[in-house]
């Protein structure tokens, strides 16, 4: 069980690398059509893809633009070089992009990536533009589960998508049914009779909606569905023989609402969390929420802010760290004259302030000693060094959003309890970062 669990929090770093590298290759330009996005399926042969771009390589050299030429033939060099690196194909295939972009500066940087995917990737692709072309990396940050959602009452009926951490309405509509009345004499049957046929066809329309909605290609396109209400509509659609029975089959749960609509999704999402245990929205949430329930409960086994959780990190002390997915803070490796090393951790905002930057880190005669790197990537790599599991949430969710604003968006779940006041700051400590300071 506890393998499992290290499995899927390795995929979830995996795919925040893949979501992070998409967001950088996005907004990547060049300067001609000299940016290759190249995609190789599982079992396919690193020889058919050489081939390819020997093929391609003489198509390029008949570019009239001579620069233009230059860089594409560059770009497919370089991309043949990182090909030879591989005998064959991983087993989940292999993604590469090479080519020359324009920096912020206007200055032209040659870059290259090239890394197997954490889930197979079953698209071919060679294609050489002005951008790269990430569209078929974007599948890999679907999850793989994903749960459809039915909300019904007399007032109308919503369909909903719930994947990872993301909820999308697909369709919703409203209806206006007769109510029961205590009409006597020859009408009240006339009256039941016309209720029961209009409730009979509205179960009809949704039973038909649904098929519409999770069914493509004759199969199910969810991994179950969850059937919510304030009435007893959504028992009827799950025992009428208008219901599809390839959807029927995957009914999971059936919960009772108070309210329809986008409430009442909201709702049934919270009373489902059950089954949909490993759906990342509700994992976010009970995270989140276990670490306010710490707070609250003033057990001391927590942890807040950059200064804070890197102290409990030195100290093992940290079982599960969280972060937020977007946190925008670099951490800097300075020498001062005396040959020590300083660690300073900046914001965007902190660091176009350079003076007040460099003279917080207690010398004005620093100099780099190795490149700046984001803080988030520097935890994916170390985290298990510290024996901590690294959690990334979003702020979506309402807790969230309160962990982002509230906490600054970095904290932990200790093992123990640890008295960050005893451990005082390190001579004016090598923290340029505030929690005051926005992210």
């Amino acid at each position: 069980m506890a393998s499992m669990s290290t499995d899927v929090a390795e995929q979830n770093i995996q795919m925040w690398k893949v979501k992070k590298l998409i967001k950088s290759l996005d907004s990547a330009r060049g300067a001609g059509t000299s940016m290759i996005s190249l995609i190789i399926p599982p079992k396919d042969q690193i020889s058919r893809a050489s081939a390819m771009l020997t093929q391609e390589y003489g198509t390029a050299s008949n570019i009239k633009s001579r620069v233009n030429r230059l860089s594409v033939l560059s770009a497919i060099t370089s991309t043949q070089q990182r090909l030879k690196l591989y005998n064959r194909v991983p087993p989940n295939g292999l993604v590469l992009f090479v080519g020359t972009i324009l920096t912020d500066e206007g200055k032209e940087k040659k870059v290259s990536f090239d890394f197997e995917p954490h889930k197979p990737i079953n698209t071919s692709l060679y294609l050489c533009d002005n951008k790269f072309h990430t569209e078929a990396l974007s599948e890999l940050l679907e999850s793989d589960s994903r749960f459809g959602f039915i909300v019904m009452d007399g007032n109308g009926t919503l369909f909903g998508t719930l994947a990872g951490n993301t909820r999308e309405v697909i369709h919703k509509f409203t209806v206006d049914l007769p109510k029961k009345h205590g009409r006597g004499g020859q009408s009240a049957l006339r009256f039941s009779r016309l209720r029961d046929e209009k409730r009979h066809n509205y179960v009809r329309k949704v039973a038909e909606l649904a098929v519409q909605h999770f069914v493509t290609a004759d199969k199910v396109n969810c991994t179950g569905l969850v059937l919510a209400g304030s009435a007893d509509f959504k028992t009827e659609l799950s025992q009428s023989d208008m219901f599809d029975p390839r959807l029927a089959a995957k009914i999971i749960k059936v919960v009772d609402v108070s309210y329809g609509g986008e409430n009442g999704f909201n709702q049934a999402i919270e009373l489902a969390a059950e089954s949909l245990a490993n759906v990342k929205f509700v994992q976010e949430k009970r995270l989140i929420q276990k670490y306010f329930d710490e707070i609250s409960q003033d057990t001391g086994k927590y942890c807040f802010g950059i200064d804070d959780t890197l102290k409990a990190l030195e100290l093992g002390a940290v079982e599960t760290l969280i972060v937020w997915e977007n946190l925008d803070i670099t951490r800097y490796v300075l020498r001062n004259a005396a040959g020590e090393e300083i660690i300073v951790h900046a914001s965007k905002e902190q660091e176009k302030d350079r003076e007040k930057f460099l003279d917080k880190s207690t010398s004005l005669e620093m100099e780099q000693s190795i490149e700046p790197q984001p803080l988030l990537e520097w935890f994916a790599d170390k985290y298990k060094e510290f024996g901590a599991n690294l959690e990334f949430v979003t702020n979506r969710s309402q807790e969230g959003a309160q962990f982002v604003k509230g906490f600054g968006g970095i904290g932990g779940l200790l093992r123990y309890k640890v008295d960050f006041t005893t451990l005082g700051p390190e001579e004016d400590e090598d923290e340029f970062y505030s929690d005051d300071d926005d992210i």
